[in-house]
């Protein structure tokens, strides 16, 4: 097994597939491709340029993940899930129904951002990922993607054109496009920050770490300041941890493994605090 390459990370979404390599605990964006177009040959091409160690995957589109099974396997290659050995602790009551995208935003939100935290992922779906105080997941709250409006929008009207975001230089609306895009940008902050406000009352705390991920993560964040931060390979970072924590644990001794009493080792999790 080669030691020494660096770990791949791929989070396999609806739209984007996107790739990042870890090298000396650092995360660098290693571009992306359409899901739809992902084939064994982009994988192999990766595989011979960077000779990784570790490849570690979320996916929620099974069809791409077998594309990736055909090039990865074994002890080399990690799916991410529920089952998988995390820094963190899943307070869920069905922890296998989370994507395991939401459960690599989480890992990196524990790990870089101050808690009570929530995760907003704007992509196919918003996505938001609620980590406690005490490093647990608790759960989340799933919307409509804004492509998804938009696009729904042209689809089913006559005369609405397929729109192009752009931020609108006003509140009222002065054309078609930027009535439609006054609905799609404020609309949505307006989403985001009503959920996040329902949030905070059922934690008990207005200290809540806000941080906003995905393809769309940068433009809503532009006028909405109740938004800490933007971090656009916050999935990718939270893979890489996972793969560190994997290995970390199987690096220990058998014995030492065989003593904790849960499926997460102990020393090893308050190591990647």
């Amino acid at each position: 097994m080669n030691t020494r390459g660096p770990l791949l990370t791929i989070d396999i979404s609806n739209s984007w597939t996107k790739f990042g390599l870890a090298r000396a605990h650092r995360l660098y964006p290693a571009g992306r491709v359409e899901t739809a177009r992902l084939t064994v040959g982009t994988l192999a091409a990766l595989e011979r340029q960077h000779h990784p160690r570790l490849v570690v995957i979320a996916s929620v589109v099974p069809k791409a993940l077998a594309v990736a099974r055909q090039v990865w396997r074994g002890r080399r290659l990690l799916i991410v899930s529920a089952r998988t050995p995390l820094p963190i602790t899943l307070n869920y009551p069905h922890p296998r129904t989370i994507g395991a995208d939401r459960i690599a935003n989480a890992v990196a939100t524990a790990r870089l951002y101050p808690l009570p935290a929530i995760a907003v992922d704007s992509g196919t779906a918003v996505t938001f990922d609620i980590i406690s105080k005490h490093r647990e997941y608790l759960g989340g709250v799933i919307a409509p993607g804004l492509n998804a409006m938009t696009h729904y929008l042209h689809e089913k009207t006559a005369l609405l054109p397929r729109l192009t975001l752009g931020e609108p230089r006003r509140a009222i609306g002065k054309s078609t496009v930027e009535a439609m895009q006054i609905g799609a940008l404020t609309g949505y902050r307006g989403l985001i920050r009503g959920v996040i406000e329902v949030i905070r009352a059922e934690l008990h705390s207005r200290r809540v770490t806000i941080i906003a991920t995905g393809g769309h993560a940068p433009l809503l964040a532009q006028r909405a300041p109740f938004i800490h931060t933007v971090n656009t390979l916050l999935t990718l970072q939270g893979l890489q941890f996972i793969a560190e924590y994997h290995e970390a644990v199987r690096a220990e001794p058998q014995s030492h493994r065989e003593n904790q009493p849960q499926k997460n080792s102990a020393s090893s999790r308050e190591h990647f605090r």
